[in-house]
């Protein structure tokens, strides 16, 4: 290896766009390590994760909507009697 290299003429690589923002959270040690742990054999622990927070979100809109339709589905029953 050389103790100095000569980056005058070079040019710089693509910006490639992933459509994810980076951000800075603050997790639980045992959260990170068990996401790791979920993907030792190869994989990323990030993408796990928002895997994770993505199935969160359906779940709970899932669950509001089926809530909502329960109550007006019961209401409607009430008033027809």
């Amino acid at each position: 290896m050389r103790g100095e290299y000569d980056f005058s003429h070079a040019e710089s690589g693509p910006v490639i766009k992933t459509g994810k923002e980076r951000i800075t959270i603050r997790l639980d040690p045992d959260i990170i390590q068990w996401f790791r742990d979920q993907v030792a054999g190869g994989g990323n622990y990030q993408t796990l994760i928002n895997e994770a927070l993505q199935e969160y979100i359906r779940h709970k809109q899932g669950t509001d909507l089926e809530s909502t339709l329960r109550r007006v589905v019961r209401e409607e029953l009430r008033q027809a009697g």
